[in-house]
């Protein structure tokens, strides 16, 4: 990352996180909608494939989708983790709340990225997991937390 991008990949990052707890409102209202929340998951994957192709169409890249890329076969298994979230909060976000359900994805998420990043997993930039940043996640756990609780 450059300092000439790191304000772009901010934004767009920000917008995605404020997309999250978007998802799981809609997909929840649809799944309680159509009176099962894994038709609403298949809506959803349907539209996004929609829009992968589009976006593939559109730069160009449509040659380049293959299932057998020479990539090790762990790359191929994000969409499981994808699928996986998908489904567990259109399930759980009705029962537990939007929020209870986003705040618990986000413990994982500061878990896992710290994780990756310390071990630099599949490639990932490499960043150590020090006091520093173990209080600065344990910070960021603790106001998630408390922005949760409720009186």
């Amino acid at each position: 990352m450059t300092a000439n991008n790191a304000p772009a990949f901010a934004a767009i990052m920000l917008l995605t996180g404020i997309g999250i707890p978007i998802l799981a409102a809609l997909n929840a209202g649809l799944g309680i909608r159509l009176g099962h929340p894994m038709a609403a998951s298949v809506i959803l994957f349907a539209v996004a494939l929609l829009i992968a192709v589009a976006g593939a169409l559109c730069t160009g890249s449509i040659g380049q989708v293959r299932l057998s890329s020479g990539a090790p076969f762990h790359f191929h298994l994000g969409g499981v983790f994808v699928a996986f979230y998908v489904i567990a909060v259109t399930f759980i976000a009705p029962r537990f709340g939007v929020g209870n359900a986003i705040f618990f994805v986000l413990v994982g998420q500061l878990i896992s990225a710290a994780t990756i990043d310390h071990f630099g997993l599949f490639g990932a930039m490499r960043s150590a997991i020090d006091a520093k940043r173990i209080a600065g996640i344990g910070l960021m756990i603790a106001g998630v937390y408390l922005a949760r609780r409720t009186a």
